[in-house]
């Protein structure tokens, strides 16, 4: 998704409220241990025999990433003597300037070309430690119930920002609803329609308020996080493949600081890759989120 960026110093205030627990992008202690549960990790008794010999913190989005570091990685690690505190964050800024600044051990929110992006335009030294999970994008009904009596003319409302916008095209092309210029991939534009044969009209708004249009147009194509927080993941019509484009582009990341080798840190690395975490994700979230390992 496509994000402003700030300097690395002007987020240093911001930064400094989101770790304290103040202002409306900060962060929330969503603080993890043994007592962490899942039915894919190991029970919390047997974890929490074992002591604590370190202490991770990773920021992350609420949802999918902090419920799985809360239900899956924090057991998994408890049992090796580790401690996971997770710090929730509705920002997408705060969690990387935390990461450089050392307040962080990791962060769990991004894909990897928002991260490149971000260390470019910020200086900051943030590194793949492992690729997760990809949350697809999706298309729901609104006024309309399905493909099959969608009319001529519908409204079909599509993320307003470049990257997901290119997503939902290439959605309604690989559904035959529309045709688009060859090659134009995920940098596809309205404009790169070819060929309409519905006369869809598409109403380009903010990707986080799609759920709550649908009620207003035929049809919404949304991310799988706004899906999830709007609980209609289950009611979608099509979604993104796993092995689609934007699958292979776009997982999202566990982000490390460069060169860090703590063992503690490969420890977490590796649970996040882990058979349980895996598991956990296909039997949550409905096809919405698919691990990427």
């Amino acid at each position: 998704m496509k994000k402003k960026f700030i300097p690395l110093i002007s987020a240093a205030l911001a930064l400094s409220l989101a770790l304290t627990g103040c202002g409306g992008s900060g962060s929330s202690a969503a603080g993890s241990s043994a007592a962490g549960s899942s039915a894919a990790g190991p029970s919390s008794a047997a974890a929490s025999s074992t002591a604590v010999t370190a202490t991770l913190t990773v920021g992350a989005s609420p949802s999918p990433h902090a419920q799985i570091l809360n239900d899956v990685i924090a057991p998994l690690l408890a049992a090796q003597g580790i401690e996971l505190v997770v710090r929730e964050f509705d920002d997408y800024i705060i969690p990387n300037t935390a990461l450089e600044a050392g307040e962080l051990d990791a962060n769990y929110f991004q894909h990897t070309p928002y991260l490149e992006n971000f260390n470019e335009e910020n200086g900051t030294h943030l590194a793949v430690g492992a690729e997760v999970h990809f949350e697809t994008m999706a298309l729901y009904p609104g006024k309309t119930a399905s493909l099959d009596v969608l009319a001529d003319g519908a409204s079909i409302a599509i993320p307003n920002d470049t990257t997901n916008e290119a997503r939902a095209l290439q959605l309604l092309a690989a559904q035959g609803l529309i045709t688009l210029k060859e090659g134009v991939g995920l940098e596809a534009t309205p404009n790169d329609v070819v060929e309409n044969p519905k006369n869809l009209k598409f109403e380009e708004v903010v990707a986080a308020q799609i759920p709550n249009l649908l009620a207003d147009v035929d049809l919404g194509i949304a991310n799988g996080n706004y899906a999830l927080g709007a609980g209609i993941a289950g009611t979608a019509i099509a979604k993104e493949g796993a092995d689609s484009e934007a699958a292979q582009t776009y997982p999202n990341v566990l982000a490390i600081r460069e060169g860090d080798e703590r063992p503690e840190l490969k420890a977490l690395i590796e649970a996040m890759t882990s058979p349980e975490v895996k598991a956990y994700i296909e039997e949550t979230y409905e096809g919405t989120v698919i691990a990427v390992f």
